[in-house]
């Protein structure tokens, strides 16, 4: 699962535009510095591939470690 630092997210849109699973889409809510950041609107899509990480270019993206996601 994808997990976003939203303070960090600058709203460039990379994540969204990238994503081979079409994951991520650009949210309605703002962070503290007023910009409108990526929320997970297929969170069971995510293959875990971290293309979104990767094309981050403020490091607002991180994603677990293979392992560590709990699947309940």
């Amino acid at each position: 699962m994808v997990v976003i630092n939203d303070y960090l997210c600058k709203n460039c849109g990379y994540c969204v535009k990238f994503c081979p699973k079409n994951v991520l889409e650009i949210g309605t809510q703002r962070n503290k510095r007023g910009h409108f950041y990526p929320v997970a609107k297929e969170p069971d899509a995510c293959i875990s591939c971290a293309v979104c990480a990767a094309m981050c270019p403020e490091g607002a993206i991180e994603l677990p470690p293979k392992g560590d996601v709990d699947n309940g």
